[in-house]
């Protein structure tokens, strides 16, 4: 059903599809963390997620979306999105950001979607103080932002904070303490955002990573996000090279991403994604997720 906006609400039913496709994503990153060290291209980790997707008989968001040439992106440093796997061998302290999607077809052969990603530094050590501080912030950003829609379900916010605009105010909050906090300038991504997910992989609404004085739909319950701050250790300009999809950064400074597909149901959310339905990114908060019965 659409609403007035143009906002995808799916029924229960619905949502336990899309957990269906959250736990195969998972699956993907499980199998990924596994897979990536050194001296491993970047092409064998799509074949990895291509695996993972193939075995559990569902299907690839990615793969030839606008004619996109693989199942994951895979970023690496400077990329902050869209980077295509290839021949690129990964090196020890290399950050790199995996992109993973994935879809599952109901009793109708309607695909329901997932989409998340994670950031991680090849070989366990970071290759400098300033890219662990990037990578913690946007993890922490991401859980922050579902911590404050939790919230706003839940009825504890009121006004801005019950509106989505509370995931870009989040982002910015964790910004500017990460700065206050660790002494390092980190740039937030206007140009790409997160968004709604369901029966396409790429919907309404827009998710902002940055606060707007426009206060956005009213969060509800059957409203599927994909939430994904993408920061950078820089000024967060991008531009596109010539392959038509890798984003880099303008002043080559490392970038991360960090994202989950998450559910709105009634009191709370589901973060569909996470193996265990968020119970960990939420437990700092004090919140526990509400996986639908």
């Amino acid at each position: 059903m659409l609403g007035r906006e143009q906002i995808e609400i799916k029924t229960p039913e619905q949502v336990r599809h899309m957990r269906r496709a959250g736990l195969v994503v998972a699956d993907i990153h499980s199998a990924l963390r596994e897979a990536v060290r050194p001296g491993v291209t970047t092409a064998q980790l799509d074949r990895v997620s291509a695996e993972v997707i193939e075995s559990a008989g569902a299907g690839s968001n990615f793969l030839g979306y606008e004619g996109y040439p693989a199942t994951v992106c895979i970023s690496v440093n400077d990329e902050v999105v869209h980077g295509i796997p290839g021949p690129r061998v990964l090196e020890e302290g290399d950050l790199v950001t995996f992109d993973c999607g994935a879809y599952v077809l109901d009793e109708d052969g309607t695909q329901w979607h997932a989409d998340a990603a994670f950031t991680t530094v090849v070989g366990g050590r970071y290759a400098s103080a300033t890219d662990s501080v990037l990578d913690s912030a946007t993890h922490e950003a991401l859980w922050a932002a579902i911590a404050a829609v939790a919230r706003a379900a839940a009825g504890e916010a009121s006004g801005r904070g019950a509106r989505l605009n509370t995931v870009g105010d989040t982002v910015e909050e964790v910004v500017v303490q990460a700065a206050r906090r660790d002494g390092v300038h980190l740039g937030v991504l206007e140009d790409y955002v997160g968004h709604g997910i369901g029966t396409a992989m790429h919907m309404a609404p827009d998710v902002l990573n940055y606060s707007v004085t426009r206060q956005g739909p009213r969060l509800r319950p059957g409203m599927v996000l994909a939430i994904e701050p993408m920061l950078t250790a820089g000024s967060g300009a991008v531009r596109e090279l010539d392959d038509g999809w890798t984003v880099v950064t303008e002043d080559g400074s490392r970038a991360a991403q960090w994202e989950h597909t998450v559910a709105i149901v009634p009191g709370g959310v589901w973060v569909l994604t996470a193996s265990d339905g968020g119970v960990e990114g939420l437990a700092p908060y004090g919140i526990e997720p509400l996986p639908l019965r």
